[in-house]
């Protein structure tokens, strides 16, 4: 929470206004940001200054490694935050490539489990690394890309948390994610459990240890109608201890969290927090 804090204060009080073109809305943004997670202490980084919740963001992490296209799909698994995406953005619903409702295109998962090759084939880049990380290997490229400016035009987004590089140091394994873009009021939260989550899964499922996951993101920002809770309200909160993350000891493959994995075998014990605010959402 502490590092978490310190980057919303920076913005607050080092941050450059900046119209965005996609929402018309002012944000308060600074460049550059690392926030590293304790995955071996099992430091869940789930925000306690606000009440703040984390089966939504695991079960887009779930749809995303099991490369679903549709935001029917992750509504199915308890994520919603897909359906604006695919059936408001006018872009995309004016996209001849578009295949009809909830459809997202070639975004996220998709492109981690069948980038698309020149001969046609695909590539599938979770599969290749985690047989990798099963062996003991790490070939200094175990890397899950969702960004393919070559396919933009084929999704309904660019992804925001967009690269996962695995390192493994004999057993012990190693996450760093890469992000562009970031609410940190609303989005912050959401991709950190992504982030922690991710290096414990793929942990599990390989054999190793999880050690620390390193989250680095450029664009911090904070949108206009966001600043006066952020700065008056959770900035002024005392932080409470982390609470811990467990996952069912039974998942233990990467077909596991393709077929019966849900967001049930992945709670969370000792969390405690402040109220919820309720902060305004960007579309």
């Amino acid at each position: 929470m502490k590092q978490y804090l310190e980057l919303c204060q920076r913005i607050v009080d080092e941050g450059v206004w900046v119209t965005n073109d996609r929402t018309g809305k002012r944000c308060l943004t600074v460049i550059d940001a690392s926030l590293d997670y304790d995955v071996e202490n099992n430091q869940f980084p789930l925000v306690t200054t606000r009440k703040s919740f984390y089966k939504a963001a695991i079960a887009e992490l779930l749809g995303y490694l099991r490369g679903y296209d549709n935001a029917a799909q992750f509504r199915a698994i308890g994520c919603n935050t897909w359906n604006a995406n695919a059936n408001k953005t006018p872009a995309w619903l004016e996209n001849p490539n578009r295949k009809g409702e909830d459809d997202m295109g070639r975004v996220y998962g998709v492109q981690g489990r069948r980038w698309a090759k020149p001969d046609g084939g695909t590539v599938d880049q979770l599969r290749k690394l985690v047989d990798n990380l099963s062996k003991g290997i790490d070939d200094r490229g175990e890397i899950l890309s969702f960004y393919n400016p070559g396919e933009f035009h084929l999704g309904c987004l660019r992804p925001c948390m967009h690269t996962h590089t695995f390192s493994l140091l004999g057993k012990d394994l190693y996450l760093t994610s890469y992000q562009r873009s970031c609410d940190v009021p609303l989005g912050l939260n959401f991709n950190q459990v992504q982030v922690f989550t991710l290096l414990a899964l793929i942990a599990q499922i390989t054999g190793n240890k999880p050690k620390a996951a390193y989250h680095r993101l450029v664009n911090c920002h904070v949108y206009e109608d966001q600043l006066p809770m952020l700065r008056d309200i959770q900035l002024k909160r005392e932080p409470y201890p982390s609470p811990q993350l467990h996952i069912n000891p039974d998942i233990k493959s990467l077909e596991d969290i393709e077929t019966w994995v849900t967001v049930d075998d992945f709670t969370v014990t000792g969390y405690k927090h402040h109220g919820p605010i309720k902060y305004p959402f960007s579309e």
